[in-house]
């Protein structure tokens, strides 16, 4: 058992949560062959999601699916080309009230890549420093409860469902008024896993003793590459958060399917529509993150992973019959390169 506990690479390996995406979507992309193959299109999934780019699969900017989204439900946000001043943002932060904290992104990107949070002007200067993208920049929404809500709509339908929510946990350990931070972190195996990159963000807490039962919260970004236990919130779904996500999901134009990372103050203000924000909304590539919860099948991930899929064809299917056309291979391939191009620029 220690051996498991102290294991980065078992730990891995023993627990397909941790596996890397492209290990654990080699299943997956042959079924989207024989989607393509249905399809008679490579690029099918463009059609999910019709106003936003490539449906949201290869390269999307999440400014432009923030404008798509009603003003009063997502944090104030303020939008930057590269190169760009840390005296121009925080004039710009004035104008808008915005104060730090602030959560900073790249434009184009994915799994979190980039995404900040910034606690002042030196901070600032040090992402800026290294940044080489167009950049998002949001007021931090404090509120205690995070979830990814998934919806599905078909075009010819009315009404949509809720296929998954995932509530989220950031990573953290507990003192013992002995142990050094780094040495409770290699006591816990999510931690181990984010070892470098948390003395590399961290390295003055690593040799800090915390006191008996202390919390140190070691992550400030929700995101399943940094640690966040995705916990299986399944058993929210109702009528009344359906009603709510749904009267904003059929009022996004051209949007039909992903996830909304919400933040809230709690799970019955966001069942009566009150005190909540949209962080992000994510297109084709979201993944129903529920998933992800400790001790799920892998059978059932994949399983729900390709009845996700196959909800993608089927929207992509009839919003053609629409007269919606898929993208020519042209376009697709377009769309690829320039996915392509921004990857290698990533902070």
């Amino acid at each position: 058992m220690s051996i498991f506990k102290n294991s980065k690479f078992l730990i891995q390996c023993v627990n397909w949560e941790y596996w890397p995406w492209q290990i654990f979507y080699i299943p997956v992309f042959f079924y989207f062959l024989w989607l393509a193959l249905k399809s008679r299109s490579l690029f099918f999934f463009f059609n999910v999601n019709p106003k936003i780019e490539s449906g949201g699969m290869l390269i999307e900017s999440k400014k432009k699916i923030l404008d798509l989204l009603p003003e009063n439900l997502i944090p104030k946000t303020l939008f930057f080309n590269h190169p760009v001043s840390k005296d121009e943002i925080i004039n710009a932060m004035g104008s808008l009230s915005m104060h730090f904290p602030i959560i900073i992104k790249p434009d184009y990107g994915e799994r979190g890549k980039g995404v900040e949070k910034i606690e002042d002007s030196v901070e600032l200067t040090k992402y800026l420093d290294v940044n080489r993208l167009n950049i998002i920049i949001q007021e931090f929404i404090d509120y205690p409860v995070e979830l990814g809500i998934f919806y599905i709509r078909h075009p010819d339908k009315e009404n949509g469902n809720i296929t998954s929510i995932v509530k989220k946990k950031l990573l953290f350990i507990i003192g013992d008024g002995n142990s050094k931070v780094k040495d409770l972190i290699k006591e816990n195996p999510r931690a181990l896993i984010q070892l470098k990159e948390l003395e590399k963000r961290h390295p003055d807490l690593m040799n800090f003793i915390p006191g008996k039962n202390e919390r140190i919260e070691l992550v400030s970004i929700a995101n399943h590459c940094r640690g966040t236990t995705f916990i299986n919130g399944n058993d929210l779904i109702s009528k009344s958060l359906l009603k709510v996500i749904d009267d904003i999901g059929k009022n996004i134009e051209g949007f039909f399917y992903g996830r909304f990372d919400i933040r809230c103050k709690s799970i019955n203000d966001l069942n009566e529509g009150k005190n909540f924000k949209i962080l992000e909304l994510n297109g084709a590539k979201s993944e129903p993150a529920h998933i992800y919860h400790p001790g799920f099948s892998l059978t059932q991930a994949y399983k729900v992973v390709f009845d996700h899929w196959n909800e993608i064809y089927e929207i992509a299917r009839i919003n053609r019959n629409m007269g919606i056309l898929f993208p020519s291979f042209r376009e697709g391939w377009a769309a690829w390169k320039k996915y392509h191009h921004y990857s290698k620029l990533k902070n």
